[in-house]
């Protein structure tokens, strides 16, 4: 092979293995656009109604006073800011919310995984779960004020209620529904309780168990919403 034959072939391989790099580079530069955009493109609806609202307001056509627009609502969170008031407000909320949702979880998880593994327990304690769990939110109201009054005490409790019951059921249904062929395999080797929880369950039931964190975590708004509405009362009073 001559010389400018081989430098030919150098050449036509350096251009492949160029146009190579950049067929794999352009499906990675996609995937980094796509991850930025996608949550971009969830802002576009609030963003336009929020704006549209803005003009509405702005033009007369609305008062704004029962929804006021995000010029006022910016101007109001900077003010509190100013103050100090939103801080101190936010970190009231923040500890009452991990409070109850610490509360909440730990006994959930307890009482939902012994109801799960055994059904002895399960037989005991699940009907009565299962009837309180209908009580709605807001009638538990009356009953915390009574007991532990109007205070933080109440409030973190009624946020451990609405925790409760959807962690206790995800954890319980998560247990119940474990392949008993892994379970038979677990007592064919003859493991421990202990072996057989940290294993065999805790692997399969750690997916359910975390989105009845995230279903739980999303209902304390609900749960602490009749508290937000009797402050209300109780300071027009």
């Amino acid at each position: 092979m001559s010389l400018v034959a081989m430098t030919i072939a150098a050449q036509n391989t350096g251009s492949e293995a160029a146009a190579h790099e950049a067929a794999a580079a352009e499906p990675a530069a996609s995937r980094r656009r796509s991850r930025w955009l996608r949550p971009a493109l969830g802002l576009v609806l609030p963003v336009v109604l929020a704006a549209a609202w803005e003009f509405i307001v702005r033009m007369g056509w609305a008062t704004g006073r029962l929804a006021p627009p995000p010029s006022v609502i910016f101007a109001t969170f900077v003010d509190l800011a100013r103050t100090g008031e939103l801080q101190r407000h936010t970190l009231v909320t923040l500890g009452r919310v991990a409070a109850g949702f610490g509360i909440g979880v730990t006994a959930a998880t307890f009482i939902g995984a012994a109801a799960g593994y055994s059904p002895l327990v399960r037989r005991l304690i699940d009907p009565s779960i299962q009837g309180l769990r209908a009580i709605p939110s807001i009638a538990w109201v009356p009953l915390f004020i009574l007991w532990l009054g109007i205070f933080e005490a109440s409030k973190v409790t009624l946020i451990a209620v609405g925790v409760f019951f959807p962690v206790y059921l995800g954890l319980m249904g998560a247990i119940q529904s474990v392949d008993r062929k892994l379970v038979e395999v677990g007592r064919a080797f003859r493991l421990t309780d202990v072996a057989m929880v940290r294993r065999i369950l805790l692997p399969a039931v750690l997916p359910a168990y975390v989105i009845s964190l995230r279903s739980g975590l999303g209902l304390i708004v609900l749960a602490a919403a009749p508290f937000l509405r009797w402050e209300d009362v109780v300071r027009q009073d």
